[in-house]
């Protein structure tokens, strides 16, 4: 479930209905409902923006149903989401705080050499 997106065309602030391709082989503009997600090369425009549409000369607009209802999460939408939540609680709770570890400390016995404010420890042989 991502976040609402806008239409594309600028100055304009509605939410996008519709999602517009072009087929440049074909000459042709898709427009469809509005995509899963956002793609950089398609357009989301709002209902009226869908309406108003407009191509250049000589190319065919395709234009495919649009849903009349807005798509209702279905249980398939709330499972994983209901997942989605268990695994990042079980996650936070596997994983150890940072200020818990204790401080590291060079090997003893080895001497490293110092380069500005980085120090290059040798491995013990």
């Amino acid at each position: 479930m991502g976040a609402i997106r806008q239409c594309s065309r600028s100055a304009c602030r509605q939410s996008a209905v519709a999602t517009l391709t072009y087929v440049y082989a074909e000459s042709t503009a898709v427009l469809g409902p509005l995509a899963t997600y956002a793609e950089p090369h398609a357009y989301d425009l709002c209902s009226q923006h869908a309406e108003s549409l407009t191509v250049p000369r000589g190319w065919e607009v395709l234009r495919l149903a649009m849903p009349t209802t807005p798509q209702e999460p279905g249980p398939d939408d709330l499972l994983a989401l209901a997942n989605a939540v268990r695994e990042a609680a079980s996650a936070t709770t596997e994983t150890p705080a940072r200020h818990s570890h204790p401080q590291m400390e060079p090997p003893v016995g080895t001497e490293g050499t110092r380069r500005g404010h980085l120090r290059i420890l040798r491995e013990p042989s």
